[in-house]
């Protein structure tokens, strides 16, 4: 059953393909599934001609948390084709081995970056952050994702990496990049309920894009000065936003069209 979030701002009517005056439009979407068909593809290519940054927050891949993918994931050349600006980790793009963590992201071509992984000899597998430019403004990217094994549990031994606590992390990465970039976004795989809590922790942010738990956020929801937003999942929905400087981040999500 999906989870129904209260809308808590105000909607204003964008033309998907009008080019904005002074800011950044963002195409999002989280926990695809695997289920990026021919015709939803399509659909987002439309939305992602009118977009300047397009961003994923992971489960994007078909395979499941233990599986092993035995050829290259379709997802993963459809999101090239999207160009999309940097994607993630979810729960289904890891693996505790190695070889099976790097077939799940073998064919992507994109950043996937992810801050709170990492080896066990505290060596970085992926990319903590990210700084694009679009539109003459600077934009920093951090990710975080659930923790799939920690440091207290048994099953460490048998893991190649570690997952940290990620809203630390997020707060940490968030503090030493937001002096550098006009707009900070955090890409986030942890689930609405700890995004909330991350929104709070960490003020430093603008925005952040969440996943995990499927929920739908039909408008960016706020706390404080950090907006929220989250799309369900199976490509049901894509979020279409608005951020410009001084005035925030305004958008809502697009109903995906019904299968032929």
């Amino acid at each position: 059953m999906r989870n129904i979030a209260p809308c808590k701002y105000n909607l204003v009517p964008l033309g998907w393909h009008n080019v904005i005056a002074v800011g950044i439009r963002i195409l999002h979407t989280n926990d695809m599934h695997g289920t990026l068909t021919p015709q939803r593809f399509q659909w987002l290519q439309s939305l992602r001609s009118g977009a300047d940054l397009y961003f994923d927050t992971g489960d994007a891949i078909k395979t499941g948390n233990l599986g092993i993918p035995l050829r290259p994931e379709a997802v993963w050349p459809l999101l090239d084709q999207l160009k999309c600006t940097a994607s993630v980790l979810g729960n289904r793009e890891t693996h505790v081995l190695e070889s099976a963590f790097k077939a799940k992201l073998n064919g992507s071509k994109h950043p996937i970056l992810c801050g709170n992984l990492r080896g066990k000899d505290n060596s970085r597998p992926l990319p903590r952050t990210l700084i694009v430019e679009s539109r003459g403004l600077k934009v920093g990217v951090i990710a975080v994702m659930v923790p799939m094994v920690t440091e207290r549990m048994a099953t460490k031994a048998a893991s190649a990496y570690l997952w940290d606590p990620p809203i630390p992390i997020a707060c940490e990465l968030s503090k030493v990049l937001r002096p550098e970039v006009d707009l900070l976004i955090c890409l986030s795989h942890i689930g609405h309920r700890q995004d909330l809590e991350l929104a709070e922790k960490c003020p430093e942010l603008d925005v952040i894009l969440g996943g995990h738990s499927h929920t739908v956020l039909q408008s960016p929801v706020k706390v404080g000065n950090v907006s929220i937003c989250q799309g369900g999942s199976h490509n049901r929905f894509a979020g279409i936003y608005d951020w410009s400087p001084g005035k925030g981040i305004v958008g809502t999500l697009m109903a995906a069209p019904a299968q032929k």
